[in-house]
């Protein structure tokens, strides 16, 4: 019978320390097999669901997710192409839009990538963008903003200052049914591990990022499951591993307040505890994340269920309130 020491207890914790590692090490490898059997599989579908492709080899690819806005998507189009750093390929994912759209891409033919896919969302669109991409950093535009001209230059100089980095984004300048707005306090940006912060409310804006691929092939793509929120899901699967810097210039212009705004839907909150929970169940979390992100899925969680019991939604409460 092996004898209780001070020294068996040291060995003990220094293996179970070990194991933790090893386990870790190996779910982090097995997270990023998926992510590139993902991408694999996304860049055979698309293949026959590409109009016309631009066949050079950008630094950067700009992909913007399009669905019925072919007036504001020409604008966010034309921001793209007045750009000051002209080495990117422009790749518009048409998530099945059924007004003009496809005829405004048309006229933009030599200019850009199209991709023409079923409706599926913005998960899907953004996804498909990123298999078609060939640069090695990817920047993203939703197709009701629009970035000013040196939006890209100005994060390609931040990366050639920080090669380390793999995550960057810009400032930016909200704009509200046609007038200009202040944010919040809450709302105001930050630069480094924002993993906790991130967790109340999305603090990244997809106009405003630039990626480094091999970060895609890190931590996955977006989660397609997610109908909303899958940038928040997005962010903290990166924020809880890798700082997401911040440049200070105002580059983007965050257009809001129209009807088909997909940050204005009800009941977005529920989404946010979907991807807190399964943030929480990945393994990728410190003891002190985790507690962060436990501490704040309680409180989403009774907010929600308080209010699905004002609105009458008497079951969807209790599933809240057991949460």
């Amino acid at each position: 019978m092996l004898k209780y020491t001070k020294n068996n207890a040291f060995a003990v914790n220094e293996l179970s320390l070990l194991i933790e590692l090893i386990i870790n090490r190996i779910r982090t490898l097995c997270q990023a097999l998926i992510a590139l059997i993902q991408i694999f599989q996304y860049k055979k579908m698309i293949q026959s669901l590409i109009i016309c492709k631009k066949t050079e080899k950008p630094l950067v690819s700009v992909i913007i997710p399009a669905f019925n806005r072919s007036r504001m998507l020409k604008e966010a189009v034309d921001s793209v192409l007045a750009q000051d750093f002209t080495d990117f390929e422009l790749i518009v994912a048409d998530d099945g839009s059924t007004d003009d759209t496809p005829a405004v891409l048309e006229s933009y033919r030599e200019d850009m990538t199209v991709i023409r896919l079923e409706n599926r969302g913005v998960s899907a669109a953004r996804n498909a963008g990123i298999a078609a991409a060939s640069g090695e950093y990817f920047a993203f535009l939703d197709s009701d903003d629009l970035w000013l001209p040196g939006k890209l230059s100005e994060q390609i100089a931040f990366f050639n200052s920080r090669p380390d980095a793999l995550i960057c984004q810009t400032e930016e300048i909200w704009i509200r049914n046609g007038k200009r707005v202040n944010p919040k306090l809450k709302h105001k940006k930050q630069s480094g591990m924002i993993f906790e912060p991130s967790l109340h409310l999305c603090l990244v804006s997809p106009s405003a990022v630039m990626i480094k691929r091999d970060l895609f092939e890190i931590v996955g793509l977006f989660d397609e499951n997610l109908p909303a929120c899958e940038d928040y899901d997005l962010w903290l699967r990166i924020s809880c591993r890798y700082p997401i810097y911040l440049t200070e210039k105002p580059m983007v212009v965050k257009r809001g307040g129209h009807e088909d705004q997909l940050s204005r839907a009800p009941g977005l909150d529920r989404f946010r505890i979907q991807a807190i929970r399964k943030i929480m169940e990945s393994g990728l979390l410190s003891a002190e994340q985790h507690s962060a992100a436990e501490k704040v899925l309680k409180e989403k969680t009774a907010i929600y269920a308080q209010g699905c019991l004002k609105r009458g939604r008497a079951d969807e409460a209790r599933h809240y309130f057991r949460l």
